[in-house]
């Protein structure tokens, strides 16, 4: 059995997780991240994880093969720098992967948090047995990543899969720096909530499960909130499979779980948007793993060093 370490690094918390090369879990340490503090208070509280992990399911820590990194944001895969890092002040270009491995003298990868969660995916989860498989994270934000042959596809500055900058409506919503009409600003979690406080009341929604199921009981505002996103999820799909043609999509994310409302009529308008010879072909799966961040960041160094 081969043992990786995944490290899911977020604004708020971060985890360090002892894995093998099945996804199981065997050792864990969670604790804030306290970004506050800045990168080097940061990186020596993952080392302090590592350190504290227990290897004896796996003869000791020399018998772990490498480290992985998820974190929110672009990221230059081939320096291990984040590009971005508006959730992580200090961290942009900071060299958090080469700090980590001269510590412990271990290869050390990172990814943004949507592409490792899709490497699980499509290594352990859903996608699984699938040539290319492409994850789509429809959540506060909307993420993607493309997995061909159980690898990453990162492109030429890491930014590939960044599909929530995709125009999907014509002098849309601008939301901070994305581009007006992007599928983040229109079509994710946070955009059904925007839509549904201004249309139905800010008493009537909480979260985008309240629209999808003020829309189910018959209220006409919000069905027309529903209408128009589900046709904004099928444009930004086909333009996906138009570009890559998948053999699958894995959709995760906190909105899936209104997914009994929309999936189907997704799959209708995202069928209708494809080439004739495309259609019937690219199912719209959901995710199979419940804690794919943090397992996909130890299947990093997995999927680069076989």
């Amino acid at each position: 059995m081969k043992y990786y370490i995944g490290i899911d690094l977020g604004g708020t918390n971060v985890r360090t997780l002892l894995v093998d090369e099945q996804g199981n879990t065997y050792s864990e340490v969670k604790d804030r991240t306290e970004r506050e503090k800045g990168p080097d208070y940061v990186t020596a509280k993952i080392v302090r994880q590592i350190e504290s992990l227990d290897y004896s399911v796996c003869g000791g820590f020399e018998q772990v093969l490498g480290i992985g990194i998820g974190v929110p944001g672009p990221v230059d895969t081939v320096h291990g720098v984040m590009i971005m890092a508006s959730n992580l002040p200090g961290f942009e270009n900071y060299p958090i992967c080469q700090k980590i491995a001269d510590r412990f003298n271990k290869p050390v990868f990172i990814d943004n948090d949507a592409n490792v969660a899709g490497l699980a995916e499509a290594l352990l989860g859903a996608g699984k047995g699938y040539p290319t498989v492409y994850y789509i994270t429809l959540s506060t934000g909307i993420g993607g990543a493309f997995v061909v042959n159980g690898k990453l596809i990162s492109g030429g500055r890491g930014h590939a899969g960044e599909v929530g900058n995709i125009i999907v409506k014509t002098n849309g919503y601008k939301q901070g720096a994305l581009n007006p009409g992007a599928s983040e600003g229109e079509a994710s979690g946070t955009a059904i909530v925007r839509k549904g406080k201004e249309i139905l009341g800010e008493n009537q929604v909480n979260h985008a499960g309240d629209v999808f199921r003020l829309a189910d009981e018959g209220d006409l505002k919000a069905q027309a909130i529903v209408d128009e996103v589900v046709s904004e999820w099928a444009t930004l799909f086909a333009a996906i499979a138009l570009t890559v043609d998948p053999h699958c999509f894995v959709l995760g994310g906190g909105v899936m779980k209104s997914s009994p409302y929309f999936l189907e009529r997704l799959n209708e308008q995202f069928n209708q948007k494809i080439h004739v010879g495309m259609r019937g072909h690219i199912p719209l799966l959901h995710v199979a793993l419940e804690d794919c961040g943090a397992i996909g960041a130890a299947m990093l160094p997995m999927s680069q060093l076989d």
